[in-house]
């Protein structure tokens, strides 16, 4: 009988989890069933036992339920205990659950390994300061940056933010338009803003011929993100389609200690749009 795994999330029929898991288990021989679980508010410690209770064995966590997961598990890895949310459930049948975050990770590896983006000796730009900012911080400050502002619309939450990770390499925090007269390598757009069809407001001059502009959301078409960046003559857009590969393969990895390529679960997304 094929080991149970599932996304949890409230909207999740969006969710292209259950594609990418079964590529990952017909390429490595796995034999796992996953699916896609709607959880309504205040449910989630509920729908986790009922799970478990059905034989699960791993969960993916999405908005809004990552910092539920926090709160439920047992255990947490250091990344996961630093970014405040949890996005991977290695469940216990004993209910002693452990908790990690692999969506940093997942970035980074996108980003370095599929991209061969150079991020030691940068000065990064991160818009947000949301559980998506929170969630990428340790795994990008550890590639150790010159320097990673955090810039977001209340700039009293990237203050806190970066106080909160300062210990870990040089980060400032401030509001978006404070970043005015300032250049960036990379520019990351952790917030919500591409679902809105709107883009964080900051000054355009941020940007320079050999910026990298990297928008965690993905869709069919370019985000309004990646146009705007686009627009204004960054070197190099991407969207988050590798970084969501990244890290499901990540969690793959905890779940069944086996680790999955990416590149070709990459290529059949794209095809697929």
């Amino acid at each position: 009988m094929a080991d149970r795994y599932a996304v949890m999330g409230n909207p999740v029929a969006h969710s292209r989890s259950p594609r990418i898991h079964s590529l990952f288990a017909r390429q490595t021989g796995q034999d796992i069933e996953y699916t896609r679980i709607l959880v309504e508010p205040g449910g989630f410690a509920a729908a986790v036992a009922g799970f478990l209770a059905q034989g699960g064995r791993g969960l993916n966590v999405t908005v809004p339920f990552k910092e539920d997961a926090w709160r439920l598990v047992h255990t947490r890895s250091p990344r996961a205990e630093h970014a405040g949310a949890v996005n991977t459930l290695v469940l216990d049948p004993d209910g002693r659950h452990h908790g990690d975050n692999t969506d940093g990770v997942g970035l980074v590896r996108d980003l370095r390994d599929n991209h061969g983006a150079r991020l030691a000796g940068t000065r990064i730009l991160l818009l947000g300061a949301g559980g998506a900012a929170r969630g990428v911080l340790e795994p990008l400050l550890l590639e150790r940056p010159a320097l990673l502002v955090i810039a977001n619309r209340t700039a009293d939450r990237a203050v806190e933010l970066a106080r909160r990770f300062c210990s870990l390499g040089h980060t400032e925090g401030c509001g978006l338009p404070d970043v005015t007269g300032q250049h960036f390598d990379l520019i990351i757009n952790a917030t919500a803003a591409s679902l809105a069809g709107a883009v964080p407001a900051i000054d355009p001059g941020v940007i320079t011929p050999h910026s990298w502009c990297y928008d965690m959301m993905y869709g069919n078409a370019p985000t309004p993100f990646l146009q705007w960046a686009a627009r204004h003559g960054a070197g190099t857009a991407l969207d988050g389609l590798g970084m969501l590969v990244e890290q499901a393969a990540e969690s793959f990895w905890l779940w069944r200690k086996v680790r999955p390529a990416t590149a070709p679960v990459i290529a059949a997304l794209r095809e697929n749009h």
